[in-house]
């Protein structure tokens, strides 16, 4: 079992200059509800960290003793199944948190897709600050209800959509999930690998490039590189993610 405490050791490396203040990721995150006061006692808990694609943050079974906010770059979560299959349950970004729902130790494993800047927080340090914090209180609560709504979404997509249908989903969605970094029109950007997305959407590796050469050919969306994907018709596309065709 691979504890907190085995993230590199230069990792979490804290400037001098206040962190919320300069935070690109601020207005993405709970942190933009703060005021000045609260964001303040914020900055003083947080600690930076900086972690290389494909390094850990959480496995599961550690001990929930951190909370992590991510303020760039992507984070796979995932569970191994018994017969070692992996089912990836959620992909993070910028102004994303970690670990909020978690109870004694954590019920999953978190990894970075590629480099990623999070904050730290000792979740008992950041509890005590929600208590006294009415606005940090509601941006939390929230975001919890965003992420149950969320939960629920990808049952209905793993349990009643085909796989055409769920991969449409899935490009239509992405962009709304990673704000920070824009595209260019219609542009969907694909920082985890096709193996991934299969692993999310409950799908074989084969069978997702099958769809998106499909989807390529209708003249649905172009392949302008391995991790940028152009939609040509977004309503078409729109039609097939919700079976209308």
């Amino acid at each position: 079992m691979i504890e907190i405490k085995s993230l590199p050791t230069n990792c979490a490396v804290r400037p001098n200059e206040q962190i919320c203040s300069n935070c690109g990721a601020r207005a993405l995150s709970v942190c933009g509800a703060l005021g000045d006061a609260d964001l303040a006692r914020l900055d003083g808990l947080a600690e930076r960290v900086s972690l290389p694609a494909g390094d850990a943050l959480t496995r599961e079974g550690d001990p929930a003793r951190y909370l992590y906010n991510i303020t760039s770059g992507s984070v796979r979560v995932f569970k191994l199944l018994a017969d070692g299959r992996r089912q990836i349950t959620g992909f993070l970004f910028a102004g994303d948190f970690l670990g909020l729902t978690a109870g004694e130790a954590f019920a999953f494993s978190a990894e970075a897709i590629e480099p990623v800047t999070l904050c730290r927080f000792k979740r008992a340090e950041y509890r005590s600050l929600v208590r006294e914090s009415p606005s940090l209180e509601a941006a939390l609560l929230d975001r919890a209800n965003h992420e149950l709504a969320a939960a629920h979404n990808q049952m209905v997509l793993l349990g009643r959509k085909t796989a055409q249908e769920r991969i449409a989903t899935f490009l239509l969605e992405l962009p709304s999930k990673d704000p920070a970094r824009p595209g260019g029109e219609n542009t969907v950007r694909l920082p985890m690998s096709r193996s991934e997305i299969a692993d999310y959407l409950g799908l074989t590796i084969e069978t997702v490039s099958r769809v998106l050469t499909r989807l390529k050919t209708q003249g649905l969306l172009r392949l302008a590189s391995l991790n940028e994907i152009v939609v040509l018709k977004p309503a078409a596309l729109r039609r097939l993610a919700e079976g209308d065709v």
